[in-house]
């Protein structure tokens, strides 16, 4: 299995699947699709409306990993389902509490 993120110099691109609208906002591990890739599966109440779910998804997994909200952007896949993150931080330590989050 992949890991569901990518090493940068300042951080980690986390891969997500996101579901909006859902009972409450969690994280349900990891997710392996047909094509191979990898991804963390995340759950928010918002709306996909005006950014809403993405600013939710934003703040679950600034919370999640310990950084500021600051430090947690969507970059790609804005609109859909699966989105890149961009998680500005130590990137060793960023995969190692991702890697926590797969466990739990």
């Amino acid at each position: 299995m992949s890991a569901p993120f990518r090493l940068r110099d300042d951080g980690v691109d986390l891969f997500v699947r996101l579901t909006p609208k859902a009972a409450m906002d969690r994280l349900e591990g990891i997710e392996t699709s047909a094509d191979g890739r990898s991804h963390l599966k995340a759950r928010v109440r918002a709306v996909p409306e005006n950014g809403a779910a993405n600013q939710a998804l934003e703040r679950l997994i600034a919370k999640a990993l310990g950084v500021p909200r600051s430090a947690v952007s969507v970059v790609a896949g804005g609109t859909a389902r699966l989105k890149t993150l961009r998680v500005l931080g130590d990137p060793a330590a960023l995969a190692k509490s991702v890697e926590l989050l797969s466990i739990a």
